[in-house]
């Protein structure tokens, strides 16, 4: 079992097991188990919503006791709350699995898709910093071909307008 903690302070307790597998399909039509192919950890990524969805399903029981709806556990999901959910479900989604081959290689996947990320967040910030802003400025002026930066006249204000 893993734990996070969402935007409005409550702790969650995420504990993949038969039943939250069972609820998740019937609740969302998501299969966790398709994590063994790596394509459920990509879709998770790519879309935080169907992620908090699936989170939210996993931990119901809970959200239900403590009288948490859906729609309040969505406000209460941003930013780092959801990266932390994130690690909780695929953590103990790798823990789950019943063979410790397939735990080992999924966490290696998981190991892996980190890496990834950090790398492609690394080269994004190598990237941005060597951006200079009024550079890029003058090339879309010059692109534009109103290197002036001055607004063309409106017709209201020429002669023969």
């Amino acid at each position: 079992m893993k734990t996070f903690t969402d935007n409005a302070g409550r702790t969650w307790t995420v504990a993949i097991n038969v039943d939250a597998i069972k609820r998740v399909r019937d609740l969302l039509e998501v299969d966790l188990l398709e994590v063994l192919d790596g394509k459920l950890i990509e879709k998770l990524y790519r879309d935080p919503v169907l992620l908090c969805d699936v989170v939210y399903a996993a931990c119901k029981p809970e959200a239900d006791a403590k009288g948490v709806t859906d729609e309040d556990f969505g406000r209460a999901m941003a930013g780092d709350a959801i990266e932390h959910a994130t690690k909780a479900l695929l953590e103990d989604l790798v823990g789950f699995s019943p063979s410790p081959r397939d735990r080992a290689n999924l966490q290696r996947i998981l190991e892996t898709t980190w890496n990834v990320m950090d790398k492609a967040r690394d080269a994004i910030e190598a990237k941005l910093a060597t951006v200079n802003a009024d550079d890029l400025v003058a090339q879309a002026l010059a692109r534009s071909g109103n290197s002036s930066g001055a607004a063309p006249a409106s017709s209201a204000s020429r002669p023969d307008g």
